[in-house]
């Protein structure tokens, strides 16, 4: 069984004005199912919301943690909870 689910993430670290967000987004896409969005937070961590299935999800929070991403991670905090719909694509915001 492989439900929608609905990812939160915060990653932190140096991941603001690297093209961060801009992979995560071509990231995501490439993973294939998945939409929501990925936004530069005010203390310097990005927050990734993604929604899709449970499978998808957990190869997005994967690439995140330990894939070849831009800049530095130092750690992801994430959350995980239902779909809330609402996003057509995944977008940088």
């Amino acid at each position: 069984m492989n439900e929608d689910v609905r990812l939160t993430a915060w990653v932190r670290g140096q991941v603001q004005g690297v093209g961060f967000r801009w992979f995560t987004r071509a990231n995501a896409l490439r993973i294939g199912d998945l939409v929501g969005f990925a936004l530069n937070l005010g203390d310097g961590r990005v927050q990734v919301v993604a929604e899709g299935p449970k499978s998808r999800c957990d190869q997005l929070l994967e690439w995140l943690r330990a894939g070849d991403t831009p800049g530095r991670v130092d750690g992801v905090t994430e959350i995980w909870d239902t779909p809330r719909g609402g996003y057509d694509t995944f977008a940088i915001r």
